[in-house]
């Protein structure tokens, strides 16, 4: 009789474990499982290389599993240096996918790995913030003749490679991935807003109701994180530059103010922009003793950590992603997960869910790259409207839900100017 054994997960290897949260994550992403079937038997990505700078996590690891069902040649790197699961590295490391990512990497290490990435001459680039691509314009432009395209997965990429677009220095087109509705709609607002309250709770133990919470920026991430917050019974502040924004800010309920008033009243402040210096050194002076300071954007620019270090007497680690600045005056000031994005730095990043849609998105925006081979211009297109309904279609039906359609009397009459009343 075969002898059986109940394992612990500390009983198993790093990759194991990995594998494990692959398999969990893929029971929340169906969209991606038919993809991925789909890819297996067609292949329609055979004989691509693709370097992917990503968060690498158990919901990347579902996309690249689906990438190499397609017959891809997939490397994949960090695109943080606090976003990486070791245990889902160390799985794609198993699933025969070079992956170059250490959780807590130096900067120098973070650009090897991107270099690494790239030496594998790519033809597609998968970005999430556009370092990837810099490096290719800025250090490896011999290796851009190979590409047919990329894709670009979040707004600040976006912003840059429209930039770069206007400037006339983006050398292949790019798909801006995060622009797909069936992305910003979903991933940023109740991924986002999920995640970045997961990741302060796990860092701080904190008690939500009663705070006055500051939101930086009310774009769709702003929207999902005042909601949550809101919903967990916190007071919250929106402050805001786009009066279009803000006003609908007011509209949905929460108090709107300049920061320099906000920072005198805040307990907890989340940047969520995009830009740099969002909280500087006059609102860090203004702050009440305690306030705790985390940002949800993408680089580790928007809070000013230079301004607070200068302000500070000392500081000290008093918790995991908790560091406590001593300032001169006797005020202390809280600085979660280095600056960097805490929903990835101190939790598990978005929901798998929502990155189902996400990283469908990707997947067939790089079919539809290698299809279009040569056929498109140097420059960064949106999502293709079939591609962004396709997805919405297959997530509404691996959900059980059926819609209606038009009649054809219907869609004449939506397309015609004659017909009135």
């Amino acid at each position: 009789m075969a002898s059986t054994k109940n394992y612990d997960i500390k009983d198993l290897t790093l990759a194991e474990a990995g594998r494990r949260k692959v398999v969990w994550a893929s029971r929340e992403m169906p969209v991606m499982k038919l993809i991925q079937e789909r890819f297996a038997a067609e292949k329609p990505l055979s004989g691509i290389r693709i370097a992917g700078c990503l968060h690498i996590t158990t919901e990347t690891a579902n996309l690249a599993l689906a990438l190499q069902a397609g017959g891809a040649d997939l490397v994949l790197c960090a695109s943080n240096p606090l976003s990486t699961q070791d245990d889902a590295a160390a799985a794609l490391v198993d699933y025969g996918i070079p992956t170059n990512a250490i959780k807590g990497e130096d900067a120098v290490t973070y650009y090897e790995h991107i270099n690494t990435a790239l030496d594998q001459k790519p033809h597609i680039t998968i970005d999430d913030g556009a370092d990837l691509v810099t490096t290719l314009h800025t250090k490896r432009e011999d290796l851009i003749e190979n590409i047919i395209g990329g894709t670009e997965e979040t707004t600040t990429g976006v912003i840059r490679l429209r930039s770069l677009e206007k400037s006339g220095g983006l050398r292949y087109p790019i798909i801006a991935v995060n622009d797909a509705q069936t992305k910003y709609l979903f991933d940023n607002r109740y991924g986002t807003g999920q995640s970045t309250i997961d990741g302060i709770t796990r860092a701080t133990n904190i008690l939500w109701a009663g705070k006055k919470v500051v939101v930086c920026g009310y774009g769709w991430c702003g929207h999902g994180i005042a909601m949550r917050a809101q919903g967990l019974g916190s007071q919250v502040i929106i402050t805001e530059v786009e009066p279009v924004r803000a006003l609908e800010a007011v509209m949905d309920g929460y108090q709107v103010m300049p920061l320099s008033e906000a920072a005198r009243v805040g307990d907890i402040f989340i940047t969520i922009s995009g830009d740099k210096n969002v909280i500087d050194t006059p609102h860090l002076q203004a702050m009440k003793d305690g306030a705790i300071l985390a940002n949800s954007g993408h680089f580790n620019v928007e809070i000013n950590i230079p301004a607070l270090e200068n302000l500070s007497s000392g500081r000290r680690e008093v918790r995991p992603f908790v560091e406590e600045y001593s300032l001169c005056d006797g005020r202390r000031i809280f600085l979660l997960g280095e600056g960097r994005l805490i929903n990835l730095a101190a939790a598990e990043g978005h929901p798998a869910s929502v990155m189902d849609m996400s990283f469908a998105n990707q997947a067939l925006c790089m079919e539809y790259l290698v299809k279009n081979r040569g056929k498109l211009k140097t420059e960064v297109y949106p999502v293709p409207v079939e591609i962004d309904r396709q997805v919405a279609r297959l997530k509404l039906d691996a959900m059980g839900i059926s819609i209606d359609t038009l009649t054809p009397e219907q869609e004449k009459y939506l397309n015609s100017w004659r017909e009135g009343t």
